[in-house]
């Protein structure tokens, strides 16, 4: 048996059917991210998991202990929210000590864990403040501490870094990911941010409608879709994805793998920006400077957008007759339900 088992969970409220049978394993050690777009039932699944909802049906396993009716408090789990749920009126210290004070843990204990905690999160100055006297990114951490102290079997993050600027969220990623490998613990995340998916996850859950599309690590989700859905949900710019009878150029570059009624993916960075008269006839509708990368939208046909990703920079402007060339090896199929083709995947 997995760490982690999630058989059969259902979750309905009312005559809303929010979680529609999810079976899930996960391994010690893993750092498994759940994404999906907004009412996927995410979230809802993170709170399953931690106790803070019951279950409709189905059932969780812990280490192989069945928890599906134990109480939140006797799970072992610890679970930092997006909004830190941090006491205003307590120190740093308090906060990180408080459920250890609950379950009557001795002073010394308390005070050496929090010190080690404070110590890997960066927070041993500030242990005498209160949650004011930080920034956003402080509390964030202070969260996490509370959590690390606890010593849980499994830690759950839901959307921790919503509420931080740019900068701030780049910089706790980065902090989140060095501790997850420094404690080893199993940690579930719950974000709608793709980079973090791609950056701390061992394994992408990914959620629709309360089931789940596909699970795999990133850059198999990124490069093997198994659906149209997934495909234009994993990756930023999302994927181009044309039905084959909206461009018949494509049929031409696919040949007799495009079925009819089917269609074609290809990721922005396997379309390429040429000088008029080569590829496929296209106009210039935005260009996108990034920096380190540009993205140049474009339309092809009468109504027909395309994406390109390329790292170099371009003169090009609004109005601007450009050729677009596709990358024939980089196209992905799918037929009419979206679902992805893969022999013609691996025939390409």
């Amino acid at each position: 048996m997995s760490f982690l088992e999630l058989k059969g969970i259902v979750k309905d409220f009312g005559a809303v059917h929010t979680i529609k049978g999810i079976d899930l394993s996960i391994e010690r050690g893993e750092f498994v991210v759940f994404v999906g777009p907004s009412g996927c039932g995410k979230s809802t699944l993170l709170r399953l998991i931690a106790g803070l909802e019951s279950t409709t049906a189905g059932t969780l396993h812990l280490d192989g202990r069945d928890i599906t009716d134990v109480p939140s408090s006797k799970r072992d789990v610890a679970m930092v929210f997006q909004s830190y749920a941090l006491y205003p009126h307590m120190t740093v210290f308090d906060n990180m000590s408080f459920a250890l004070k609950l379950a009557r843990v001795d002073v010394a204990v308390r005070k050496e864990k929090v010190e080690r905690a404070a110590k890997i999160l960066n927070l041993t100055q500030y242990l005498q403040r209160t949650p004011k006297e930080l920034s956003g990114g402080q509390r964030q951490r202070v969260a996490i501490g509370r959590a690390i102290v606890r010593a849980p079997k499994v830690f759950l993050f839901d959307e921790p870094l919503s509420n931080l600027d740019a900068a701030l969220r780049g910089q706790t990623r980065v902090e989140i990911a060095n501790l997850h490998r420094s404690l080893g613990a199993t940690t579930i995340y719950v974000t709608h941010d793709q980079i973090e998916a791609m950056t701390l996850a061992d394994r992408v859950v990914v959620l629709r409608d309360g089931v789940i599309e596909q699970v795999g690590a990133p850059l198999e989700l990124y490069d093997r879709p198994a659906n149209q859905f997934v495909a234009q949900f994993i990756g930023t710019p999302p994927m181009n994805v044309l039905g084959a009878a909206r461009l018949p150029e494509l049929t031409r570059i696919a040949g007799s793998r495009l079925a009819a009624d089917g269609s074609v993916g290809v990721r922005p960075e396997y379309v390429r920006v040429v000088p008029a008269g080569s590829g496929i006839p296209a106009t210039v509708e935005l260009v996108e400077s990034l920096g380190s990368d540009t993205l140049i939208h474009t339309r092809v046909g009468a109504d027909v957008s395309m994406i390109s990703r390329q790292s170099e920079r371009t003169t090009l402007r609004l109005g601007d007759a450009v050729g677009v060339q596709i990358d024939p090896g980089a196209l992905l199929y799918f037929d009419r339900q979206g679902r992805a083709l893969r022999d013609l995947q691996q025939a390409a």
